[in-house]
């Protein structure tokens, strides 16, 4: 594996109904094709030696005569080849034919699946023909010259990969033998297939397929029959598949006369860190067996590995605009919800916050109104305050002012120069050194005038602070870290931008639009320092600390998997190629880790507020970190990457 990534195939080659011989040198075709590619594991769908729709003809002792001899001479001829193949055949063991995967690796058969679910309904007749899985009594079967393991509790085994079989209708019934599988150690489920088409029937399938590797917390790989098959009564279009613990990275499309090679990667480390955290995922004994045979193979190595399988350079944002729609209108119902019963709780009379101009402010400004409306409250109970200070622009005060009084809240303007000039006095600072001081005493004047309306006014004040500026530490301790509940902490930065958009282009009046918009377009600062000689922000954040995107992109792969430094760089060489340099990603990730380590103490004692989706930082919920542990060991490999 490269980085925890095994690449995979589904294949769906042409096919004659009954003809053993075209149809293993199609197979044979495909395995080559797989083997110019680097694909590590390949499945066909079931019984493609001989093909599915065969009917009576599986009772003819020629045809499973002929598909034993078709499927030696396959394995022969791929002998050189080290992928692993797994194809379906009819086989026989005893006075019994069963439906089979024969699993085949460089020559040798490692191992042989019978079906265990038979369907016998509406068009399906296979135990007419082939007996049941439940049936077998046997441990071991004589197939193509070899002594081989046959039955449903083998599972196949490198290193981390350990991969389970099925077979087509298997994977529809109430408790599906992959649900064991993965239970006793499988992380990537094969499934040979031949599923006819039906009105509705492509969607339901692929529902299944995505629900079953999400329940699986594995990967699942899909190939079903297609070209070739028999249209006396059904049509076969072909389906390969393959998700990954409930996203799909790769489908093929439906076609009577092509054959298809789907090809993605499984990402292993993803599906081994859920498994680790996930305590409640083996908390069922009984459902592990010691029938369980586990069959060691080896997965090839490639001087070179290329990722096909999409990596998103923003993952938190969704990349269709109908689920964005909808997720932005989901984080917006768990956010008022959350600030809702807050407000019940404490029977606090007004909402205080802070308003600067910026993304932040202004997304929790959008909270607390859709908030007071669905209580059927005065918007005017929410009290807004902007604050200028030494480095306040014209653009965001603007934006502040205008954004207030066209949501119709009430209203405040309290500058905090005069206040800072005192406290610089009163401690001994030159306010013409623009330090950490400086800054600090600005957001805590801040903090305090809100803290003190709020008590003023039986109020609440509501943070602004967002997922991206608490794993950077970027607040200032007991200053705009500090509220009495936060309702942007687990949105990262690049979802705030577009939470606010979203919300924009909701709105009716165009004013109220336009300002959103500009507050969107407006550079990230924090404001502390007087602005350039055209009034213009001077300093920004992202000049700082690097870009959001970038960190958010970090923080993503380090909380939601649990990836070390190399192979967050590895991703984010792939997601930013057109944008950014490697040694651009392995400064801002370096920084990363450096603050994330150093700034913990400020994620300790954060206030409340509402997780909203799989990355929250809260003490008290998923990020349980000591604030004095020890960077070294991620700066080093940061160091060493290349």
């Amino acid at each position: 594996m490269t980085y925890g990534f095994v690449k995979v195939a589904a294949a769906i080659p042409k096919t004659k109904v009954a003809d053993c011989i075209y149809n293993t040198e199609e197979i044979g075709k495909q395995i080559q094709e797989a083997v110019q590619k680097q694909v590590e594991i390949i499945v066909f769908p079931e019984l493609c030696i001989t093909s599915y729709t065969c009917g009576d003809l599986f009772s003819q002792q020629i045809l499973i005569e002929d598909a034993e001899k078709s499927l030696k001479k396959l394995i022969d001829e791929t002998c050189n080849e080290s992928l692993l193949c797994v194809v379906g055949a009819p086989v026989t063991n005893g006075d019994q034919i069963f439906n089979a995967a024969i699993v085949f690796q460089s020559g040798k058969i490692l191992g042989v699946i019978p079906k265990t679910f038979l369907p016998n309904y509406k068009e399906f007749y296979e135990k007419r023909w082939f007996s049941s899985a439940f049936d077998n009594q046997q441990s071991s079967i004589d197939l193509c010259g070899q002594e081989v393991p046959f039955g449903t509790h083998l599972l196949f085994r490198s290193k981390d990969v350990v991969i389970g079989i099925e077979i087509c209708e298997d994977l529809w019934v109430t408790i599906p033998p992959s649900s064991l599988h993965a239970l006793n150690g499988a992380n990537i489920i094969l499934n040979l297939s031949a599923s006819n088409e039906l009105i509705g029937k492509q969607n339901y399938r692929r529902e299944l397929i995505k629900q079953q590797s999400a329940r699986c917390n594995a990967a699942y790989i899909y190939a079903s029959a297609g070209n070739g098959e028999s249209t006396t009564d059904l049509v076969f279009t072909g389906n390969g598949i393959i998700a990954e613990n409930g996203t799909i990275l790769a489908e093929g499309r439906q076609s009577l006369f092509e054959d298809q090679l789907i090809i993605s990667e499984i990402d292993v480390d993803r599906l081994s860190y859920d498994r680790r955290i996930n305590t409640g995922y083996k908390n069922r004994p009984e459902c592990f067996s010691e029938k369980y045979q586990y069959i060691d193979f080896y997965l090839p190595t490639h001087d070179t590995f290329t990722l096909t399988r999409e990596i998103s350079s923003h993952p938190f944002i969704p990349s269709e605009n109908r689920l964005l729609h909808d997720r932005c209108e989901e984080i917006f119902t768990i956010q008022l919800s959350g600030l809702a019963k807050r407000i019940i709780h404490t029977r606090a009379q007004s909402l205080i916050i802070g308003i600067s101009g910026g993304l932040d402010s202004t997304l929790a400004l959008l909270v607390c109104v859709k908030t007071i409306d669905q209580l059927n409250l005065n918007r005017k109970q929410i009290i807004g305050i902007t604050m200028p200070g030494f480095g306040t622009t014209d653009r965001t005060y603007h934006n502040a002012v205008n954004l207030m009084r066209l949501l119709g809240i009430t209203i405040q303007e309290i500058s905090i120069k005069d206040a800072c000039i005192q406290h610089f006095k009163d401690i001994n600072h030159d306010i013409n050194i623009h330090d950490t001081t400086y800054e600090n005493s600005q957001a805590r004047e801040r903090t305090q005038i809100l803290m003190d309306i709020a008590n003023q006014n039986n109020g609440l004040v509501v943070g602004t602070g967002d997922l991206s500026e608490l794993a950077l530490g970027w607040a200032t301790y007991n200053g705009d870290h500090m509220s009495m509940y936060g309702v942007n902490g687990s949105i990262p930065k690049t979802l705030v931008r577009y939470l606010v958009e979203w919300v924009a282009n909701q709105e009716t009046s165009s004013e109220t639009q336009q300002t959103l918009l500009d507050i969107i377009n407006t550079p990230i600062s924090p404001e502390l320092i007087p602005g350039d000689e055209h009034g213009n922000i001077k300093q920004k954040t992202e000049d700082l600390v690097g870009p959001y995107e970038l960190h958010d992109f970090f923080l993503y792969y380090f909380l939601r998997f649990g990836f070390r430094p190399s192979k967050i760089y590895f991703l984010a060489k792939y997601a930013f190629k057109e944008k950014y340099d490697t040694d651009t990603i392995k400064k801002w990730l370096t920084t990363f880790f450096k603050r994330f380590f150093n700034q913990q103490f400020k994620r300790s004692c954060l206030p409340d507020g509402p997780k909203v989706g799989s990355v929250s930082l809260s003490p008290r919920g998923d990020w349980k970190m000591p604030s004095d542990a020890n960077s070294t060991i991620w700066i080093k490999e940061c160091e060493e990457l290349s």
